[in-house]
């Protein structure tokens, strides 16, 4: 493989890498003059000519690997366009958000475009180095992200925290690659998987126990329970825009990464990580329902919502089906974080609107917001079925797909679990809608949106509705994602 064919296979990571560095550039010359807006056109530029150059290889070309450890496949396509889609919506809804916030909004707009750099690099390595190395990149700019508010004692405590729970995670999942070395001589997912074939007795064990300690590094970046603790306080109190990228693409990248490791370097184990799949996802259902249902702030609420949602979403890797089909549990995975994408940041961005207008995200500002902003409420009402699981929306597509896939696998107690969580969850999501449209508030101020955010609202909404009434060609493009290279099973 040449030089120029290199280039054109990692092109949407060089323009983000460029795009970061040039929208750096931008910030110390415009500064003090436009509050970063330049910045943000710049690096929304960026990820435009990425998403285009994601695609355009992502069509009519053989998957293949870069300099034996990056993966260019359809797999790695579908969270590359995901991550790039939402950074792109955080960005367009921060231009307003963050203005006055912060002195050096380049330096947010750049991190932006790194960590979707980050996320890129994470979903297509198939080397467990440069999976550490991607999920750390990863990490470490949401740290920033996540405490870049200075002045603002909440985002400060959620970085820390998040911080403290991501260094710990990120040690216990280096011990666990360790341990794949020390049995195989390999950190490369296809060798390992060779090498790992004719495991029996100590060496299975060994396996488990490396599952185990990998799932504590991709459990932390999915927020599955019980690596999720960082998650409700690290939402909360981080910049809502921020929030919204925390609570999808990161999430997206954990489970992609779990997707490609486990799949890859674990055929043999399949049954045991399945197991312990499904075991998370019980719990991780259950507590962040549960936990959802007593909390008196949305944006908190929502935090907890997307621990539960996690729990839906593993359902797919827990029902895998390596023989193909039509619900083979990786595609109903893929469906579920797509429309999920559009849905939580859509339901995030409300509660920015609302909480820049009223300075918290109570539940008792959204009383009768049905009135002071009927086109936000109904935005949020649809957020809110599609979180909830109800036809016509995305969230009903990507349910149907990751339930089917379980009861396939007749995983019957899994699914009447599932079940019973979704019905928990509808208790919450319409209680929203109860607030906004049948309790009076006290404020009758109509409430306005910046421009960039109703755009973002608006593009979120239209893609949840598409995804559930128009839903072939998601299907197929779900379908066709779920090819990596140089694995089994399809």
């Amino acid at each position: 493989m040449n030089a120029s064919e290199i280039i054109r296979w990692l092109s949407p990571e060089l323009i983000l890498l460029i795009t970061g560095f040039v929208v750096l550039g931008a910030d110390l010359v415009m500064r003090r003059r436009d509050e970063g807006r330049t910045a943000a056109v710049i690096a929304l530029i960026g990820l435009v000519l990425a998403l285009i150059m994601a695609l355009l290889l992502a069509m009519n070309n053989p998957a293949t690997i870069v300099a034996s450890t990056f993966a260019v496949d359809p797999y790695s396509s579908f969270f590359k366009v995901l991550a790039i889609i939402a950074v792109s919506l955080v960005v367009l809804s921060s231009m307003d958000f963050m203005k006055g916030k912060s002195r050096y909004l380049g330096e947010y707009y750049a991190l932006l475009v790194f960590v979707t750099l980050a996320v890129s690099i994470a979903v297509s390595a198939t080397n467990l180095l440069l999976v550490y190395l991607g999920i750390e990149f990863l990490s470490i700019t949401s740290y920033i992200l996540t405490g870049f508010l200075r002045n603002d004692r909440r985002s400060e405590e959620a970085a820390i925290k998040y911080f403290l729970y991501g260094a710990s995670a990120g040690a216990v999942m280096l011990y666990g690659i360790s341990l794949v070395y020390g049995a195989t001589g390999s950190t490369d997912l296809v060798a390992v998987g060779e090498l790992m074939k004719a495991a029996t007795g100590p060496e299975h064990l060994l396996g488990v126990a490396a599952i185990v300690l990998l799932l504590g590094g991709f459990g932390f970046k999915a927020s599955l329970v019980p690596f999720h603790q960082w998650a409700p306080d690290t939402y909360d109190g981080a910049p809502t825009p921020v929030t919204a990228f925390l609570a999808t693409a990161s999430k997206a990248a954990g489970f992609a990464v779990a997707g490609r490791v486990f799949i890859t370097a674990f055929p043999q184990f399949t049954p045991d990580w399945m197991a312990i799949l499904g075991s998370l996802a019980i719990l991780t259902m259950t507590v962040g329902n549960l936990t959802a249902l007593k909390q008196h702030s949305v944006k908190r609420m929502l935090a907890y919502s997307s621990i539960a949602q996690a729990g839906y979403i593993v359902l797919g890797l827990a029902a895998y089906n390596p023989t193909g089909g039509t619900f083979t549990g990786l595609n109903g995975m893929l469906i579920y974080l797509f429309a999920y994408l559009f849905t939580n940041i859509g339901a995030f961005f409300v509660v920015l609107a609302v909480e820049r207008y009223a300075g918290s995200s109570e539940f008792s500002t959204f009383k009768g917001l049905g009135k002071r902003a009927p086109g936000l409420a109904l935005l949020m009402t649809v957020f809110m079925l599609s979180l909830a699981g109800i036809p016509p929306t995305g969230g009903f597509l990507g349910k149907f797909y990751v339930f089917a896939a379980v009861v396939e696998k007749h995983f019957l107690v899994l699914a009447a679990i599932a079940a019973v969580n979704a019905i928990v969850a509808a208790f919450y999501y319409m209680n929203v809608i109860r607030l906004m449209f049948f309790q009076d508030s006290e404020d009758e101020t109509p409430l306005q949106v910046s421009s960039g955010l109703n755009l973002s609202l608006v593009v979120s909404a239209v893609m949840v509705l598409a995804i559930g009434i128009l839903a072939q060609p998601f299907i197929a493009w779900a379908v066709e994602s779920v090819q990596m290279v140089n694995t089994r099973g399809f």
